[in-house]
C-alpha cells in the first residue's frame, strides 16, 4: 500500500484573514493555505490567483463583496497550478490573463498537474465538482502588459523562471504594492516540482528591485512593510538555496535521489521544518533538484502515478 501524502490527511480549516495592505488592495490569507489578492480600481475589479476551485472562490468574493460592489473584470494567474487557477469561472471575469509560458504550460500538463494536486490536496478543492474543466487564459501575454482599472494602473510582468517558468508578479504603482504568486513565500515551503533553480534567485533580485511597500506572496502572511518584503524575498532566497546546494552536493558524491533525500532532509529540517508544507514538498523539491544538477532543465510532468511512486520510495528510504 503506498503512504499518504503529508498534506492529504490535513482536513483542519485554516482561519481566514482578508485585510487591506495598500488603498485599494486587499490580502486574502489562510494561514500557510493559498492566497488570493485582489486591486479595486475606480471602474472594476481584478483577481489574483482564483483558489482551486469555484466553491472556494465563493468565500473570496463573500470578503470582496464586504470593500466593493464593483464589477470583477480580470482575472489574473500568477502560474499555471492547479490550485491557483481551476476557481476562475466563479468569479464571472471577462478577461484571464497569464503569460504565454504560462499557457503552453496548461497546454503541456495543465490535465495531469490537476489530477496531482488534487491528490495530494484534498482540503485546498472543497467542491471539486464545481470545477467545469481546465481554465484557459483569453488573454496572454510575452514579457509585460498594463491593464487599466479605469484610471488606476496595474502592470502585469513576467520577470523570469522562477516557481515555474510561466510566473508572473503583479504590480500597483500608485500602492507600491506587488502580487508575487508563488515566486516569494513567508515562513511557507517552496514548491519546486516545476522550479527552475538557477534562475529563481535572480528572478527574486527583480521582485526586490521594484522596492515594494508590501507584498501578497503565494502563501503565508502578507508582508506588509518593506522590511517584511526584504526578510520574505530572504527567507525564499535561503530556502532555495540550503536545499539546492544540499542536493548538489549528493549528486557530485554520486548519492542516489533516495541518499539525497535524507541528505536535503538533515539540512532542511532545522531551518525550515516548521514552514507550512514543508513535509509534503521536500519530496518534489529534492527530485526536482537532482534533476536539474544532472542538466535536465524542462521539469518533468508530475502525473498522480509518478507522485505515489516518488513518495512511497522517499519515503521509505528513511
Amino acid at each position: 500500500m503506498s503512504k499518504q501524502f503529508a498534506s492529504a490527511g490535513d482536513m483542519e480549516e485554516k482561519e481566514i484573514s482578508f485585510f487591506e495592505i495598500g488603498p485599494g488592495c486587499y490580502a486574502f490569507t489562510a494561514q500557510g493555505d493559498l492566497n488570493t489578492g485582489i486591486i479595486v480600481g475606480d471602474e472594476s475589479v481584478m483577481v489574483i490567483d482564483t483558489q482551486a476551485t469555484p466553491a472556494m472562490a465563493e468565500k473570496v468574493i463573500e470578503y470582496i463583496r464586504t470593500v466593493t460592489d464593483k464589477l470583477i473584470k480580470h482575472v489574473v494567474l500568477s502560474h499555471y497550478h492547479a490550485v491557483r487557477v481551476l476557481g476562475a469561472s466563479a468569479y464571472g471575469a471577462s478577461e484571464i490573463i497569464s503569460s504565454d509560458l504560462t499557457y503552453r504550460m496548461i497546454v503541456e500538463r495543465g490535465q495531469q498537474e490537476w489530477d496531482s494536486e488534487q491528490g495530494c490536496f484534498p482540503l485546498l478543492f472543497q467542491g471539486a465538482d464545481t470545477v467545469p474543466g481546465l481554465a484557459w487564459p483569453t488573454l496572454t501575454f510575452g514579457s509585460s502588459m498594463t491593464v487599466w482599472l479605469g484610471k488606476r494602473e496595474v502592470k502585469i510582468t513576467h520577470l523570469g523562471r522562477g516557481h515555474t517558468m510561466g510566473d508572473i508578479v503583479v504590480w500597483v504603482p500608485d500602492a507600491g504594492v506587488m502580487f508575487s504568486g508563488d515566486l516569494v513565500e513567508y515562513h511557507s515551503a517552496c514548491y519546486c516540482g516545476d522550479a527552475h533553480f538557477a534562475d529563481w534567485s535572480e528572478t527574486l533580485g527583480r521582485v526586490a528591485a521594484f522596492e515594494p511597500k508590501a507584498v501578497v506572496p503565494g502563501r503565508g502572511d502578507a508582508l506588509t512593510s518593506p522590511k517584511m518584503v526584504a526578510d520574505g524575498i530572504a527567507l525564499t532566497r535561503d530556502f532555495l538555496t540550503t536545499l539546492y546546494t544540499s542536493v548538489a552536493q549528493s549528486v557530485e558524491e554520486g548519492r542516489s535521489l533516495e541518499e539525497a533525500f535524507d541528505a536535503a532532509r538533515e539540512a532542511m529540517d532545522p531551518k525550515f521544518g516548521s514552514f507550512a508544507i514543508h513535509e509534503h514538498c521536500l519530496p518534489f523539491n529534492v527530485a526536482r533538484a537532482y534533476d536539474e544538477v544532472k542538466g535536465l532543465d524542462h521539469p518533468q510532468i508530475w502525473t498522480a502515478e509518478r507522485d505515489r511512486e516518488m513518495w512511497a520510495a522517499l519515503q521509505d528510504a528513511e
